[in-house]
């Protein structure tokens, strides 16, 4: 039965530290007996504060924790769902701009999958947070999935959640296990961040596993925590709280077919008629 693990960190404002972290938690990962580690959303760098964090912001070959992260992947023989980075890209004729890069890394430190991040999250919460991701991201296009220790693996990052289609995609290609590393608000994650990771796994019939950053940041933000491990029945498996740190989860793929063969939605699922206009 494969085995996962689950890092919940607190990333800064310097990626040299939290490649460190990184690079430690494939380690204990490893140690633990973990075929494949998840890591939260914005693993390598997390600042709210553009101008500073522009400058640490390369393009995915120059990246050094990328780099460090393959590496120790390579040397533990250990896959990681990195769960993203920002990555700067450009387009033919375009200025530099970001995405919000997941991406999965075999256990010979080789890039199997890469997925930009589709939904950006534009709120003003009652809190008096005010968030515009597009204002520095641009929007990923592509729906992910690629074949991992843990079954067939579908990539989305954070926002995403809050997007069915997304996941009915992910859904009718026949997912194993979705990934939903994420860096969710405290007023949003209290409110929402459960019961929308189980309706998810509920209805892909799939396992969700969501990595996520905890706790007050260097930036000033604070983020939810609470990372779970989820079965295609919505039961939930790991729920890690408030603390960072590492947990690990047996992955029991036998129980997604128990469940699809007794609760069969994806098998009748129908196409919806188009509106009428």
């Amino acid at each position: 039965m494969p085995r996962a693990a689950i890092l919940q960190m607190t990333s800064g404002i310097d990626p040299a530290n939290n490649a460190a972290a990184l690079v430690a938690a494939v380690a204990e990962a490893k140690s633990g007996g973990a075929d494949i580690l998840f890591t939260p959303e914005m693993s390598g760098l997390l600042d709210r504060d553009r101008t500073r964090a522009g400058p640490k912001i390369v393009a995915e070959a120059e990246d050094p924790v990328l780099a460090v992260v393959r590496n120790a992947a390579r040397e533990h023989e250990v896959w990681v769902a990195l769960g993203s980075l920002a990555v700067a890209v450009q387009g033919e004729g375009a200025p530099k701009t970001w995405v919000n890069r997941s991406l999965l890394i075999d256990d010979k430190g080789r890039i199997a999958a890469r997925y930009d991040k589709m939904h950006m999250f534009d709120v003003d919460l009652e809190s008096g947070e005010s968030w515009r991701e597009s204002g520095a991201y641009t929007a990923g296009d592509e729906v992910v999935t690629a074949q991992t220790p843990v079954g067939r693996l579908g990539l989305t990052v954070c926002y995403d959640l809050r997007f069915p289609a997304l996941f009915d995609a992910l859904g009718r290609a026949s997912c194993d296990v979705l990934a939903i590393p994420a860096a969710f608000t405290v007023p949003t994650g209290r409110a929402h961040w459960h019961v929308l990771q189980r309706a998810r796994a509920i209805e892909a019939s799939a396992f969700v596993i969501a990595a996520a950053q905890v706790g007050e940041h260097e930036d000033g933000r604070r983020t939810y925590g609470h990372s779970l491990v989820v079965d295609p029945w919505g039961e939930v498996l790991l729920d890690m709280g408030v603390e960072a740190g590492l947990g690990f989860a047996e992955i029991d793929l036998s129980r997604i077919a128990e469940v699809r063969k007794q609760l069969p939605s994806l098998a009748n699922r129908r196409e919806m008629p188009k509106s009428l206009t």
